[in-house]
């Protein structure tokens, strides 16, 4: 029973001894409580500081959603004034493009006269070449009928005075 009791104890120290071992472990991996306290108070904080953040990230995600459907209304809005404009200077391409087809065309009604002008006035000048040599050719012959005309009134002035010597003689 001796010997019994002695294995019991030993047992009972060794148990004790690893209970004790434990036991320090746990103390020794414990914070005090001060610490424990100031803990909590910094992870209160940190919490409160994490709640403000998700608050205001949330009001900032708030306005920025409400900014981009502004910014989005006034891209819509551009854009539809853009298209318009677009629209407005198509349709002013369209009608300039009509004028200058229109003109284009007159343009080359005007040349296709001129081009029968030139031949019009090529033969007029043709034409002119032959009166102005038929001019001068009548001109000439003006002038050589002027000096036959001329020496047919001094034949014919002679010979009325030659008729007024000759007749008052005959009738004496």
């Amino acid at each position: 029973q001796l010997l019994e009791a002695k294995a019991s104890l030993s047992l009972a120290q060794t148990q004790h001894a690893l209970q004790l071992q434990q036991a320090q472990a746990q103390i020794n991996n414990m914070v005090p409580k001060k610490q424990f306290e100031q803990l909590q108070s910094t992870l209160r904080e940190e919490q409160c500081k994490t709640q403000q953040l998700q608050e205001s990230l949330h009001q900032q995600a708030e306005q920025t959603c409400r900014q981009l459907v502004r910014t989005q209304e006034e891209h819509e809005h551009l854009l539809q004034a853009a298209v318009e404009q677009a629209e407005g200077l198509e349709y002013s391409l369209r009608s300039a493009e009509a004028v200058l087809a229109e003109r284009a065309a007159q343009l080359r009604d005007a040349q296709a006269q001129l081009s029968r002008n030139k031949l019009l006035i090529k033969d007029l000048c043709g034409e002119n070449r032959g009166f102005a040599m038929a001019l001068q050719a009548a001109e000439l012959k003006q002038k050589t009928m002027k000096e036959k005309n001329q020496l047919l009134e001094e034949q014919a002035l002679a010979l009325k005075q030659l008729i007024g010597k000759i007749t008052p003689a005959s009738l004496s």
